[in-house]
C-alpha cells in the first residue's frame, strides 16, 4: 500500500468514526443539524487529521492553524473532529444542547478548539479574513486559516464583502470550503435564493477556485496542496446533504430534524459494517 493509499484509508476511518460521533450527539428524538454536518465530515476529517497544524495539548499555540465553521449549525461535525483529536472527552456528546453540557448548538469560544462564535450566517468568512490578515502582517506568519461556508449562506451580503477584502489584500493564507450540497433549511438553494455559477463568481472576486467532489478524499487532499500563489483559495465542494445516512441523503427535512429509533439503528448498523470493512 502506497503512502497516499494509507493516508486515504486513515481518513476514511476517521470519517466513519466522526459520523458515529454524530449519532451520539443526535440520538433518537433529538433535533439537530445532521444533514449539513454529515456533508462536511470528509472535508473536516482531512483538515484535522492531515492538513492542519493543531494540538489538543496546546490549543492556543500561536503557530497553530485556524478553522472557522461559518455555517455554524454544522458544528457537530467539528465537535466530532475535536473530540477525536483529544480536545475534550466524548462523554460531552450526549449533553450537547443541554444546560449541563459544554457543547452548544452553534460554535462558542468556551469550547476547546473553537476559534469564533458563528451563530449568524455570513460572518465566519469575515472573521477568517481578519485572522488571516493579522497573521500576514505579523512578520509574515505562515499559519493557515480555513473557513467552511454553506451554499445557502451565499445569500449573505457580508460574505461577499469579505471575499473582496481577502482578494484585495492577497490573503494567500486563507482557504474557504464551499459546502455545495444544494439544500438549505426551507428547500433547494436554487428555489430559495438562486445564485448560479458560484465557482465563476468566486473567480470573478479574485479567488483561485478549485471544484471538487467533497467526498473524494484524494480530491480534497490535492485541492489543499494546490499552490494558489498570492490569491485566497475557494474550494467549491459538491457534496450530499446527509452523506452516510441513507434515510437522510438529499432530504431537506434533515437540515434540522430528528431521527427515529429505527433510523438511528439503521445508521449505526451501516456505519459499523463500513468500519469492519475498512479494518
Amino acid at each position: 500500500m502506497s503512502a497516499q493509499e494509507e493516508l486515504i484509508l486513515h481518513l476514511k476511518k476517521k470519517s466513519v468514526l466522526m459520523r458515529m460521533d454524530l449519532l451520539e450527539m443526535l440520538e433518537p428524538g433529538k433535533v439537530g443539524h445532521l444533514g449539513g454536518s454529515s456533508s462536511m465530515i470528509d472535508i473536516i476529517a482531512t483538515l484535522y487529521f492531515h492538513k492542519m497544524n493543531i494540538s489538543a495539548s496546546e490549543p492556543k499555540n500561536p503557530n497553530r492553524d485556524y478553522f472557522i465553521m461559518s455555517k455554524g449549525h454544522s458544528v457537530p461535525a467539528q465537535y466530532a473532529a475535536l473530540a477525536e483529536a483529544g480536545f475534550f472527552p466524548k462523554k460531552e456528546f450526549r449533553k450537547m444542547k443541554t444546560l449541563g453540557g459544554m457543547l452548544q448548538g452553534h460554535p462558542d469560544m468556551s469550547t476547546p478548539g473553537i476559534e469564533a462564535v458563528t451563530g449568524s450566517l455570513g460572518q465566519g468568512l469575515s472573521v477568517g479574513a481578519g485572522i488571516a490578515y493579522s497573521l500576514k502582517i505579523m512578520n509574515g506568519w505562515s499559519n493557515q486559516v480555513y473557513v467552511a461556508c454553506g451554499d445557502g449562506e451565499m445569500a449573505e451580503g457580508q460574505l461577499w464583502e469579505a471575499a473582496s477584502f481577502a482578494a484585495c489584500y492577497k490573503l494567500s493564507n486563507l482557504t474557504m470550503f464551499l459546502d455545495q450540497n444544494s439544500l438549505q433549511a426551507c428547500g433547494p438553494c436554487s428555489e430559495v435564493m438562486c445564485i448560479p455559477d458560484l465557482a465563476a463568481k468566486w473567480s470573478a472576486f479574485g479567488w483561485d477556485v478549485i471544484e471538487i467532489d467533497g467526498h473524494d478524499l484524494a480530491q480534497i487532499i490535492n485541492a489543499l496542496n494546490h499552490d494558489s500563489g498570492t490569491k485566497p483559495k475557494a474550494i467549491v465542494s459538491k457534496t450530499v446533504k446527509g452523506k452516510g445516512f441513507s434515510f437522510a441523503e438529499n432530504v431537506v427535512g434533515f437540515h434540522n430534524g430528528a431521527m427515529t429509533r429505527e433510523q438511528y439503528e439503521t445508521a449505526r448498523n451501516d456505519l459499523e459494517s463500513l468500519w469492519e470493512e475498512l479494518n
